[in-house]
């Protein structure tokens, strides 16, 4: 019977070990989990939430794509509309292909009479493009044009990349990421 109690405390340490790490594992991802910001939980939801980040020109293309079969391309359009991450990206032309979402303009904002920073939106689509190498850059506003992409370029060239970056997501409808990314191209 001696011979029995050695093993059988063993057993019992190594039983209650895993306990001890499973419960510790479980509570780590719940922390986690509740840490993070909650996602869209349906597949309808996350469709809604991701046509609202489309302009209307990029929605129009995006399901352009789909309807042609071309997943990659939606993907990337996306991809780059947004600066979201290329899963993220996927997760969000696959929801909008099996939940197609009708383009809805953003509801105004009322501004006050007084505020002039608000960028002027023009009747023709401004393109600009930037490239170094074998990267290329294009951003495409109504709210640009010669004047402001001349103020932009200036900024970049004389070293002042945050303001740059900055004036150019004001005047289209790039994120700051994108901004960045374009202006690296610009200050030579």
């Amino acid at each position: 019977m001696e011979s029995l109690v050695v093993p059988v405390l063993i057993l019992l340490a190594v039983v209650a070990g895993v306990t001890v790490a499973y419960r510790a594992g479980r509570r780590r991802k719940t922390v986690r989990t509740a840490s993070q910001s909650q996602p869209p939980t349906t597949p309808q939801e996350l469709a809604r939430t991701a046509a609202e980040r489309l302009s209307e020109d990029e929605h129009r293309r995006l399901y352009a794509l789909i309807a042609q079969g071309q997943a990659m391309a939606a993907i990337k359009l996306y991809y780059e509309a947004t600066g979201e991450g290329l899963r993220a990206s996927r997760d969000a032309v696959g929801a909008l292909a099996a939940h197609p979402q009708p383009y809805r303009r953003p509801e105004p904002v009322l501004a006050p009479e007084e505020d002039d920073d608000e960028p002027q939106r023009f009747p023709y689509r401004y393109r600009a493009i930037a490239s170094k190498g074998d990267v290329t850059r294009e951003v495409s506003s109504n709210m640009l044009n010669d004047e402001i992409y001349g103020r932009i370029r200036t900024l970049a060239r004389s070293g002042d990349t945050e303001a740059a970056a900055s004036a150019l997501t004001r005047h289209s409808d790039i994120s700051l990421k994108q901004a960045r990314e374009f202006i690296a191209l610009l200050d030579d």
